[in-house]
């Protein structure tokens, strides 16, 4: 089982809703931000999340984490994963059930995948709506993306194509163990 978790990014957050769909519900339980209900509703998406198990940041002891130590996941993937959210996370705030979360993971050694919204100098993109966007990540989210990556069990993707790819490798991996 997969534990995903999904922050208020837009940039990025169709093309992780499309990894879980492929994936489906009974290999995936998302975690979700405040800000990723707001974004998921405003772009549409949010009916999707019928067919899952989901836990919602609601209370501040993210008691939902409990799963973690109980060996229910086998990875952790979070994307889109925010610059706020990528900040906390090399900074070891854990204040938000998805930087609980990280957190946690961590500390039981749970393998950790991460699909930053910024991660590159220059990211242009569709918004839903068709306006071409660009934005520029600020040198302090560029360089928490690379201090995140040199994390211990963490493993930083650059684009939905190589996290899918990635979730593939680990599902065969998992299978070959078993």
């Amino acid at each position: 089982m997969i534990a995903w978790a999904i922050t208020g990014g837009e940039y990025l957050l169709r093309e992780s809703v499309s990894i879980i769909e492929t994936l489906g519900p009974d290999k995936i339980e998302i975690f979700l931000s405040r800000a990723a209900e707001e974004v998921l509703r405003a772009n549409r998406l949010a009916d999707f999340l019928e067919r899952y198990r989901v836990f919602r940041d609601s209370c501040p002891s993210s008691p939902e984490i409990k799963f973690l130590y109980k060996g229910r996941y086998g990875l952790l993937v979070v994307a889109p994963a925010t610059s706020n959210t990528v900040a906390k996370f090399v900074h070891g705030i854990s204040d938000t059930l998805v930087t609980n979360l990280f957190a946690q993971a961590g500390k039981v050694r749970l393998p950790i995948l991460v699909l930053p919204t910024d991660f590159q100098e220059v990211v242009e993109y569709e918004t839903p709506g068709g306006k071409k966007l660009r934005f520029y990540p600020r040198p302090i989210d560029l360089e928490n993306v690379r201090r995140l990556g040199e994390f211990e069990g963490v493993k930083v993707v650059t684009s939905p194509e190589e996290l899918k790819a990635e979730i593939l490798n680990f599902q065969t991996f998992k299978s070959s163990e078993d």
